[in-house]
């Protein structure tokens, strides 16, 4: 048996947000056979308007790409997205390292873009991205 306790219509669940930094390696929910994936957390940065914004690299990923040595990419260095993303992502913290070496030039492009109101940030989950690059990599070719 269970008791089922309604929430009145304005009420709000707390959510606890883990202190996430800049150079922690964290396991995420993952597309199936890329169990050994994980996100990187290069740079946090605060938005007047959209909060913080979280610079991720995805490591270990099998990313069909028909310009990449062997047809795979395994690394996405760059990625703006929203605390949410990684809170319904992220599962559990490996560790702390150095950055991606090539997130910034990533972030630069990104950058200039949102400044001039043209880029904005992912709030859909890591592997959702993952799929939605895939995606556009071989629509392209």
């Amino acid at each position: 048996m269970f008791t089922l306790i309604m929430l009145p219509q304005n009420a709000t669940q707390a959510t606890i947000s883990p202190d996430y930094a800049e150079g922690q390696l964290w396991q995420y929910h993952t597309r199936p056979g890329e169990e050994d994936s994980c996100v990187l957390i290069n740079q946090i940065e605060e938005d007047p308007v959209l909060g913080r914004i979280f610079h991720i690299s995805v490591l270990n990923v099998q990313i069909s790409n028909p310009l990449a040595p062997e047809g795979v990419s395994t690394e996405l260095p760059h990625f703006p997205v929203a605390e949410d993303t990684l809170q319904r992502s992220l599962t559990q913290l490996l560790g702390v390292r150095e950055t991606h070496p090539d997130y910034l030039n990533g972030y630069e492009v990104w950058r200039e873009a949102f400044d001039e109101g043209k880029a904005g940030i992912f709030s859909v989950d890591v592997a959702e991205i993952v799929n939605i690059v895939e995606q556009s990599i071989n629509q392209q070719h």
